[in-house]
């Protein structure tokens, strides 16, 4: 028997590699002959970084960057044990959770400092891109990351632009002539699970400002920037950007990241499971399970257990899902791959209790849902 064990990150107790682990000792207990393999996967969103460079066997790197507001903060990105993959989420260099609410300001909030974390993984050799790009505190269209990178932002007097979103009203000119020659060398693939467009009332500054502090004028302000930053990435860089899905995404940053450095926009649990190379993992495996935190509604959208459960139900592999607690309607993932989705709670347990035992718990639950496997086994028709 061969069973695959993907499961993502028990948030605020596991990581996925330990859940893996926990998930390992319950499937011994009952097939101490199977072939296991673990694969830790994640969404593309909060904890991938870790996920994949824990599961490489690569390290965390720390960094000095500038903050959305341009003070200095110290970072982190991850080096996969491949040597030439970097893992970068750009709310640790320019996200909403790095201010307070008096310190939100998208008219001149930059991402400046997500610039300069790549240029610190291409100058330890890194030539492959993996970024997050959710929580964003920006809307400047990944602008002050092509500063860092070396691109020139220019008015109309040939000026270098200002930090920040409102700045590109006065964008006039995009000069890529002295960009760092090691980016056109590199690939780049960005996590993005939204479809916004770039502007209007789907877009980047109607959506998502008001969250990041921007009031109705601000939003409009925001908007009409943006839409000047499409005319001149159109004309100066040959790319449309203003309507293509995603382009709205992180404020604009969706946009600047296919304009700026030729990135491509996948959802995040599509590019965490290519790069884990599960595919290749499924080939002739009886089982998989997988899990998460909380198994309900929400998982079916474009969370990590669901995108392992559908390339296992293409393969015709039953899937079943772990979780510290089965929320809402939780029942809808059995439409979508997942055959049967239990709790590691065994009786009445507080969150507290939960997160402290959750690896003897995790293995527990695995043993018992084993244990109705096996005895299916033994059943006669």
């Amino acid at each position: 028997m061969k069973i695959v064990i993907a499961p993502q990150a028990f948030k605020g107790s596991l990581s996925a590699l330990n859940v893996a682990n926990a998930v390992q000792k319950g499937v011994r207990r009952i097939f101490p002959d199977a072939q296991i393999l673990t694969c830790p996967v994640a969404d593309g969103g909060d904890g991938t970084l870790e996920t994949l460079v824990e599961s490489s066997g690569g390290k965390i790197i720390e960094t000095n960057v500038a903050d959305p507001t341009g003070k200095p903060i110290v970072a982190q990105w991850g080096a996969m044990g491949d040597g030439n993959t970097a893992v970068i989420e750009m709310a640790r260099t320019s996200g909403l959770a790095l201010l307070t609410l008096e310190e939100r300001d998208p008219l001149n909030a930059t991402t400046y400092g997500l610039g300069e974390i790549i240029v610190s993984a291409l100058n330890k050799g890194f030539r492959k891109f993996i970024v997050g790009i959710g929580g964003s505190a920006t809307n400047d269209a990944g602008a002050g990351m092509a500063q860092a990178l070396g691109i020139k932002l220019m008015d109309r007097e040939g000026r270098n632009l200002v930090f920040g979103g409102a700045a590109l009203q006065n964008l006039s000119v995009i000069d890529t002539s002295s960009i760092d020659q090691r980016v056109l060398e590199s690939n780049f693939q960005i996590a993005c699970d939204v479809n916004n467009p770039l502007t209007g009332p789907e877009g980047a500054s109607a959506v998502y400002g008001p969250q990041k502090g921007a009031t109705e004028e601000n939003v409009r302000q925001l908007d009409s920037a943006l839409g000047v930053f499409a005319e001149v990435a159109k004309r100066d860089l040959g790319k449309d950007i203003s309507n293509l899905e995603g382009a709205g995404a992180a404020g604009g940053l969706g946009a600047g990241m296919i304009a700026f450095v030729e990135g491509h926009l996948r959802a995040g649990v599509d590019i965490v499971l290519d790069t884990v190379n599960l595919a290749e993992k499924l080939e002739s495996a009886d089982l998989v399970i997988t899990g998460e935190g909380s198994i309900d509604f929400q998982t079916v959208y474009n969370k990590a257990p669901i995108g392992v459960a559908r390339m296992a139900k293409a393969r015709g592999i039953p899937t079943i899902g772990i979780s510290g607690m089965l929320g809402k309607n939780y029942q809808i993932v059995h439409n979508h791959g997942i055959d049967a989705a239990l709790s590691i709670a065994n009786g009445p347990i507080s969150l507290e209790e939960s997160l402290q035992n959750a690896p003897s718990l995790i293995s527990e639950a695995v043993e018992e849902s084993l244990r109705l496997i096996s005895v299916g086994m033994k059943l006669r028709n």
